[in-house]
């Protein structure tokens, strides 16, 4: 989610800041901007759109004598993708600008502070909060400043400085967003990502969280944030090609963007849930919690993979608000007399925005006065525009075209969504309230935690499956939505034949396609549908089916079904939906990258659907 690439060396500055952008604008391009130090002051080019339209603005600024600055391709999360809100944002003297990564969850209440003192806002992003913050610590020391600064900031960030009292020098922190930076003996550089770097250096430094690093030509110095005492850091050797640093070292953005998931979902929950309480705060939903007290009914309209995050989200809001919820397929939806007022929310679902049929059922709903709501990975997009509110995810921008980490975070966005409700309608309790919330959060360390080892299990699993010609998922309650995701997945990248199945539907007439030629990966976790589904795998394993379980840990029956089991840690019940997503995606991956297949751009398939 965005992108930061800085420099400080011999070189002219604007070209490497313009070839760092390029090679990041797979995290962002709603705008981008740089800045260099100039004679004695700093210099600003901002631009809305993609990189092309500032790398127009810069034509006549290339040969620029300059050799330090900071450059930032933009993924929109708070205010909208204009040229006012691109970074770099400066202070109220302008000779202080900052680039940020992440989210200030607690900006709003800094911004009332800072306003209240005289300070004069040109944006509305939280990032300029930064800014002003360490103005008013900046005396003579910036690296005391950012410190200061950053002491009182909630939130994630990956952040970089450039002050004009300072021309040969950038300060950068990180905190739970990712930076690194590139060294030799004439230069330092500093990226979100490798693939900035890897034109001038591949020797690197990755930050950790609570790091502050003082980049100046040819040397560097990491500091502990908290107390300033300097840190030894070990240098890596990057030897990715530069196309291979594209994907940020993974052989596909399919499997990136698996990997980014821990990240991207933290990215959606922060500043919405306050820990101490469970609370979930959605000030910028646009629909007023008035009308969502008066509610009778929801209707969720989605296609894909989205749809599936819709099945997930019915279970949520019927068991913890207790209002009904019908789930319909985009593509359908419209065709059908709808039966909506002004006291049915419909609930679209879409990753870009555009999705058409989605898009066209949106606007019947709207026409027949139901409040709209949408979840909506892309800022600016039509039904962001259209709808009469809002709930973004943050998963970044997802190149792949089979949706991994914006499902996930959806999933994410509408159990948030559900707690909310929750708390207006009273349907959920203080202490419940707080617990749900604490295991969302700590659901994100988890799926950290076990990804890597998790995909080793799953290649080990896949080498006497990725031949087989058909495949069936299934699951059982909250689950069932993901055996569905999970054929979807395998059959759109690896061309398998794949369906997936509620588990007591077996026995209506998927159970005759089961003979010991066909794989079966069923969704076990031990939840309250679990002992049901273990009759259901007893029956495939009677008729000899080939079954690949995924299980929670610590169980010992599944061992007695099938040697080929994937098992994962306990988590809340409401939540193994979001975990039980990793093993069912990583196995089609590997399975389709086994085979030989274009994992990230399969047959016939587009990203964004935007024909009916």
């Amino acid at each position: 989610m965005c992108g930061i690439v800085g420099y400080v060396g011999t070189r002219k500055v604007v070209p490497v800041l313009l070839a760092g952008l390029r090679r990041l604008e797979y995290r962002g391009y709603d705008s981008a901007g740089i800045v260099y130090h100039h004679g004695q002051e700093l210099v600003r080019h901002r631009a809305e759109g993609k990189l092309s339209q500032l790398e127009a603005v810069l034509d006549e600024h290339i040969g620029v004598d300059s050799t330090a600055g900071l450059g930032h391709t933009r993924w929109a999360t708070h205010g909208a993708p204009t040229e006012q809100n691109a970074h770099p944002h400066s202070d109220c003297s302008g000779e202080l600008v900052v680039v940020h990564n992440g989210i200030i969850e607690n900006y709003s209440s800094l911004k009332q502070e800072l306003v209240a003192r005289g300070h004069v806002f040109q944006s509305e992003t939280d990032t300029e909060v930064l800014a002003h913050l360490i103005e008013e610590h900046l005396q003579e020391d910036l690296v005391l400043a950012v410190r200061a600064a950053l002491a009182q900031v909630e939130g994630s960030y990956a952040l970089a400085v450039l002050w004009a009292k300072e021309p040969e020098m950038l300060v950068a922190a990180r905190h739970q967003s990712p930076l690194v930076i590139g060294v030799d003996a004439e230069a330092s550089y500093l990226a979100s990502d490798i693939p900035a770097l890897l034109p001038y250096t591949s020797e690197v430094i990755f930050l950790d969280d609570g790091d502050l690093a003082v980049l100046q030509k040819g040397a560097y110095r990491v500091l502990r944030l908290t107390d300033g005492k300097a840190i030894e850091k070990k240098i890596t050797s990057i030897d990715w090609t530069a196309s291979m640093a594209e994907k940020g070292g993974y052989r596909h953005y399919m499997l990136k963007e698996i990997f980014e998931q821990p990240l991207a979902i933290r990215n959606t929950i922060s500043g919405r849930i306050i820990p101490d309480t469970g609370t979930v705060q959605l000030p910028g939903l646009g629909i007023s919690d008035q009308v969502l007290k008066d509610l009778r009914r929801i209707v969720l309209v989605a296609c894909g993979t989205s749809w599936h995050a819709a099945l997930v989200a019915k279970y949520w809001l019927e068991k913890l608000v207790g209002i009904p919820v019908e789930v319909d397929i985009g593509s359908e939806f419209r065709y059908r007399r709808l039966l909506l007022d002004e006291q049915v929310l419909t609930v679209v679902i879409s990753q870009s925005g555009e999705t058409a049929d989605t898009l066209e059922g949106m606007r019947q709903a709207a026409r027949l006065g139901s409040p709209v709501l949408t979840i909506c990975n892309v800022v600016g997009s039509t039904m962001t525009r259209e709808a009469d509110g809002v709930l973004y995810t943050h998963a970044g921008p997802e190149i792949g075209v089979a949706s991994t980490k914006a499902f996930t975070c959806q999933m994410t966005a509408l159990f948030l969504f559900t707690l909310y409700l929750g708390q207006l309608w009273g349907t959920i309790g203080q202490k419940e309230q707080k617990d749900l919330g604490l295991h969302l959060i700590n659901l994100v360390d988890t799926l950290s935690d076990i990804l890597e080892p998790l995909r080793k299990t799953v290649q080990k699993v896949i080498e006497t499956y990725h031949e087989a010609r058909d495949f069936l998922f299934i699951g059982r309650g909250i689950n069932f939505p993901i055996a569905l995701e999970g054929a979807l997945k395998l059959k759109e990248i690896s061309y398998i034949h794949a369906e997936g199945y509620a588990g007591g539907e077996l026995k209506h007439g998927p159970i005759a396609l089961i003979d010991q030629y066909m794989p079966v990966l069923a969704i076990a976790p031990q939840d309250s549908t679990y002992q049901k589904l273990v009759t259901n795998i007893e029956e495939i394993k009677a008729r000899q089916g080939r079954l690949i379980l995924i299980g929670t840990e610590g169980d010992t029956h599944l061992p007695t079904l099938s040697k080929d089991l994937i098992l994962l840690p306990r988590v809340h019940e409401d939540l193994t939906p979001i975990l039980c997503t990793l093993p069912a995606q990583l196995l089609a991956y590997e399975i389709a990258a086994l085979r030989g297949c274009d994992v990230d751009q399969p047959r016939n398939l587009a990203k964004s659907v935007t024909v009916e």
